[in-house]
């Protein structure tokens, strides 16, 4: 599939790094954002996956780093979750007015919740889909629950988030506990598709069943059976994720 790569300016104003994925005719039926996992990036294999088998039929995809990660700059230790919603904003941005507005928003992990959070505010965006995703910001404070104390005391704490180290700061912490996802998700006016795993153990299942609960119709869960978070343990996951959400956006995104 081709793929340009471009670039944009963040919450921060920093220059972010993003890939434009389209068919090789160049029509798309329509664009889809992605926003990625806490601390991953834009490259993980399961993304491009779910990228090439959307473009495949149609769909054209941006996926992006988040500021201060990947071949982003900026520093990562100055980021949060508001800034993490700011820079989809700007993407979002970025695709209306360069190749056109996202209709579909995709996150994963810590990427989903943001995606609830800014949903409606991106007009053309009709459906939303999560993968994995909490149900609310503070769950991410579990990963290094055993420094908090220490961010508390210090200002900020050096921690491993998927073997790499991280410097996570206070002003984090207290953005993520000053938010109120499930006002979002209540109030959400866009389709929902939730990808959840039961076998997941960074974000357990009952986060997709909260996320359920509190959400209108229309909306939509899907079992990840046998998949882990990151999607990577079997291709075949991020490969159905795609086929499922690109069948099911039609009825939001059909003219």
């Amino acid at each position: 599939m081709p793929t340009e790569k471009v670039s944009f300016k963040g919450a921060l104003g920093h220059t972010l790094s993003g890939k434009v994925d389209f068919p090789e005719d160049g029509k798309v039926t329509s664009w889809v954002l992605f926003a990625h996992g806490f601390s991953i990036g834009k490259d993980l294999k399961p993304i491009r996956t779910i990228s090439r088998t959307l473009v495949d039929d149609g769909y054209g995809m941006m996926r992006f780093d988040f500021t201060g990660l990947g071949e982003s700059n900026g520093d990562f230790s100055n980021t949060n979750f508001s800034t993490n919603c700011e820079d989809i904003r700007q993407a979002a941005l970025f695709m209306a007015e360069n190749y056109g507005p996202p209709c579909i928003l995709i996150g994963h992990s810590f990427g989903g919740t943001a995606a609830l959070k800014v949903a409606d505010e991106i007009p053309q965006v009709k459906a939303v889909a999560t993968i994995g995703s909490p149900c609310d910001t503070t769950h991410i404070l579990h990963q290094f629950a055993d420094q908090l104390e220490e961010i508390e005391e210090e200002g900020e704490a050096k921690v491993l988030l998927g073997g790499r180290p991280f410097v996570i700061k206070e002003q984090f912490v207290d953005d993520v506990e000053n938010q109120n996802i499930g006002i979002e998700i209540s109030s959400l006016e866009r389709g929902l598709l939730i990808f959840h795993s039961p076998q997941d153990r960074v974000v357990s299942i009952d986060n997709a069943s909260h996320i359920y609960r509190l959400a209108k119709h229309p909306k939509s869960f899907v079992s990840l059976d046998g998949a882990d978070h990151l999607l990577l343990k079997n291709p075949a996951d991020a490969e159905y994720v795609a086929h499922v959400l690109k069948a099911w956006a039609l009825r939001y995104i059909a003219d």
